[in-house]
């Protein structure tokens, strides 16, 4: 039985924000509920663990060692995002991670090469590794899962030769290991936050009074106000709390600002963003992911599509093996490895991401691995047993697929 309800632009065309608030509750009663889920999740482990550990999990030390130990993760799940829009999968991301690390670490500590020349070096080993698994998905048509199975194997392989069966390349370098254990003064991180504002008040704005010209409906001014107000509190509170001293000794070495990772995920988050939402590529990437046959008939590339966001999926989890190179001050033959796959899998479809295809956001990658990070950092202190980790996560990301499935198939129900 199909369920007819009130479209939400019709019902915000009245005007005024108690019209755009009865929008979007219909958004969500249509089954577009977004990153809903995925926030109160965040939210209610936030609380939860808040309450059972509130002298070691509530602390401002370990919310910045929070944010630090999920970037890692994020990185790969925002890789995965273009590949998850396009109902594909990339079983080789973590071990793409590990193997770019490992190029990092030879190439300056074996060879003494300066850090720019082994970052470039590094994304290209990624970008050459997601090139190879986007023509034997897009041109052979091979199912992506085999082709990224295969590489999880042989990418595993290539690492330990590398590497070298249980030894360690050491990373010296201060600029590399800064981008993980290093923290913004904190004027600059309340400098950082201005810009942000400005800037996204600069463009909200900006973007309503176009819509007004072009005679388009706009979001009421009530709802733009909220919206800015909304993000400098959160944004002003998480600056205030990272800026507080975290020392556990500040006369040998003070503790305090906002982690350097946290500025570079914010400008990786904006521009993949703005690939996606505001370019034509963007549009084809969620055109395939809807329709692929569609697609083709609309005069779009497809294999080209595809091609790119294996590409860009590996590219960034090179970017996460950097990351991993710089936490742990070196790279071994299990950087990359483990369960790092499966929680940033987990993150990208925890935050909202649909494993079938045509949609997701970058955000959902974030919000999705915060959760994640919540998740291992809040049980760790709870538990001693790591098995209990892998248990909530897993029901947490069955919980999150079921969500999707459930919300997917209210929006067919409702005809949007």
């Amino acid at each position: 039985m199909t369920t007819t309800v009130p479209r939400p632009e019709l019902i915000a065309e009245n005007g005024g924000a108690r019209a755009a608030f009865q929008g979007y509750l219909e958004r969500l009663r249509g089954g577009d509920v977004g990153s809903v889920p995925a926030v109160t999740g965040l939210v209610a482990l936030v609380l939860f663990f808040s309450i059972a550990r509130p002298d070691s999990f509530a602390t401002t030390r370990n919310f910045a060692n929070l944010l630090v130990q999920g970037a890692p993760i994020i990185f790969i799940a925002m890789g995965l995002v273009f590949v998850l829009l396009l109902g594909e999968i990339d079983l080789g991301a973590g071990f793409t991670a590990g193997t770019a690390a490992a190029v990092v670490a030879v190439l300056m500590t074996n060879h003494g090469v300066a850090w720019p020349v082994a970052v470039v070096a590094c994304v290209l080993t990624g970008a050459a590794i997601g090139l190879v698994l986007g023509l034997l998905v897009a041109l052979l048509n091979i199912p992506s899962f085999v082709v990224t199975l295969a590489s999880f194997l042989a990418l595993q392989g290539v690492l330990l030769l590398v590497i070298g069966q249980g030894g360690t390349i050491p990373v010296n370098d201060s600029t590399i290991l800064s981008l993980m254990n290093d923290n913004l003064p904190p004027w600059l991180g309340w400098a950082g936050v201005a810009v942000i504002v400005a800037g996204y008040a600069a463009l909200a704005l900006a973007g309503s009074a176009r819509r007004t010209r072009s005679g388009l409906e706009a979001p009421p001014a009530g709802v733009l106000v909220f919206k800015i107000v909304a993000l400098a509190v959160i944004l002003a509170v998480v600056t205030f709390l990272l800026n507080q001293e975290r020392a556990v000794n500040p006369t040998v070495r003070s503790l305090k600002g906002i982690p350097v990772v946290v500025p570079v995920t914010i400008v990786f988050l904006l521009v993949l963003t703005f690939v996606l939402s505001r370019t034509a590529f963007g549009r084809h990437v969620y055109a395939v992911g809807g329709n692929a046959e569609a697609a083709r008939r609309a005069g779009i590339t497809v294999p080209w599509v595809r091609i790119s966001c294996f590409v860009i999926s590996s590219s960034l989890a090179a970017v996460a093996g950097i990351l991993y190179a710089s936490y742990n001050n070196s790279v071994s033959p299990t950087t990359g490895g483990a369960s790092t796959l499966l929680y940033a899998v987990g993150a990208a479809v925890i935050g909202g991401t649909s494993l079938f295809g045509g949609k997701g956001r970058v955000i959902d990658a974030i919000i999705g691995g915060l959760v994640v990070a919540t998740i291992q950092n809040g049980l760790l202190l709870i538990t001693s047993q790591s098995g209990a980790q892998y248990i909530v996560t897993g029901a947490v990301l069955l919980l999150a697929a079921s969500v999707d499935a459930i919300s997917r198939r209210r929006v067919a129900a409702t005809g949007r």
